[in-house]
Order: structure tokens, then C-alpha cells, then sequence
């Protein structure tokens, strides 16, 4: 399988940075290609102008945004590697997602939409935040952040399966942050494991088994 990983966090020196790096060595531990999108580093614009917004009207996108989709086009499967700020991602993730998931290319643009425009593919999400567990359990934060992305932004785009792993509790090094890298890593090896859990998807690799026996 081919990964992409997209990055989002300033600091090269970051926590989020060695938690892309683990997850990146997971994977290509069990024999996948992995491509990082930086996206802080390539000097991404995420700034959503008038121009963007041509893409309701069917005008292809700008050349910057066009090399993204490729990039997810060329992908069997995504990653997602950013903090949350103010209950949120970067707004470099953000707007990552505004201008490269865009209506024509990601969905349907009407009124009730019937699904996406992509190919399905599985997404592992490692997020790092200072918020604890019994922080998230009492705020109800948890089952927030698993909707947005499942209904809201991935799934609504046909992204599937969705991991979703909150990386808790490390704002400060308490010991919990090796456990974290090792989440990140078995992530990694796991990946195709998610496509494999796929409901349907062990059921039509067994047909094409099935199929090639017979010729």
C-alpha cells in the first residue's frame, strides 16, 4: 500500500513531528510506501480565496491544490497527524481540507448528497492534545471530535475505516508520551489490517481469489 501522511504542526522539534515519524516507520516496518506532506514545511497556502470558491461552479482548481488531490489520488490510504488548539486542528489543517476537498473532486455539491466522488480508503487520525481523559469523559469531548470527522468531514468524503486516536495528556513530558509513539507505530503496522476490517472488503478479496483460481 502506498500512505499519506499529512502533517500539520510548525515545530520540526514537535511531538507531533515524532509521532508522524513512528507511525511512518510502523508502516513501512510492515513493507508499505509511505509520502509526508509537510505542510508547514512546503509552505502550504490553507488562505480560502474568491478563486476557490469558483470550484461550485465547476472551474478547475488552482495548480497548488491540484497537486494535493493527486497526492491523495495516488494514495491506498491516509494519515492525518496534527495538536488540537482551541478544541480544533491548526488552522493549516483546516485549511488544507477547505481548499483540497473540494466540491466536484471530494463530493457532490446538492442540496442532499448522496456520497462522495472518491474511492474509498482507510484514514488513521493521531492527534496529539493537553487535555486529559478524565478531562475529555467530563466535557463530553471525545464522541465531539469522533462525529466531526466521521459524519462531518471524512466520512461525509467516503473515507473508510476512520482510527481515530487522541494522543491525552501530553502538553508536558509525564511519562505518557512513549505510550503515545507506540500507539503511533502499531498504527502504522495495523493499516491494512483497517482496510481488511472493512465491512465487504474480506468478502471481495476472497471472490478475487476465488476468481483468479478459476483462470
Amino acid at each position: 500500500m502506498h500512505v499519506l501522511t499529512i502533517l500539520a504542526h510548525p515545530n520540526p522539534n514537535s511531538f507531533s513531528h515524532a509521532v508522524a515519524k513512528r507511525f511512518v516507520e510502523g508502516a513501512q516496518s510492515v513493507g508499505h510506501s509511505v509520502e509526508v506532506a509537510d505542510l508547514y514545511a512546503e509552505d502550504f497556502d490553507p488562505i480560502l480565496t474568491e478563486r476557490d470558491l469558483q470550484q461550485f461552479e465547476g472551474v478547475a482548481m488552482p495548480d497548488d491544490v491540484l497537486r494535493e488531490q493527486a497526492r491523495i489520488e495516488r494514495s491506498d490510504a491516509l494519515c492525518l497527524v496534527h495538536p488540537i488548539w482551541w478544541y480544533g486542528p491548526p488552522a493549516m489543517m483546516k485549511g488544507w481540507f477547505d481548499r483540497v476537498w473540494c466540491a466536484g473532486w471530494a463530493y457532490h455539491w446538492q442540496h442532499d448528497p448522496e456520497g462522495s466522488l472518491l474511492a474509498a480508503r482507510p484514514c488513521t487520525m493521531l492527534i496529539p492534545m493537553g487535555a486529559s481523559d478524565n478531562q475529555l469523559k467530563r466535557w463530553g469531548y471525545r464522541e465531539e471530535i469522533e462525529h466531526l470527522w466521521r459524519y462531518g468531514v471524512l466520512g461525509y468524503c467516503g473515507v473508510d475505516p476512520i482510527r481515530i486516536e487522541l494522543l491525552t495528556d501530553c502538553a508536558f513530558e509525564s511519562g505518557v508520551r512513549a505510550r503515545h509513539l507506540e500507539v503511533a507505530y502499531n498504527a502504522g503496522c495495523a493499516i491494512e489490517h483497517d482496510v481488511l476490517a472493512r465491512p465487504g472488503i474480506r468478502e471481495l478479496l476472497e471472490q478475487s481469489e476465488i476468481g483468479l483460481t478459476k483462470t
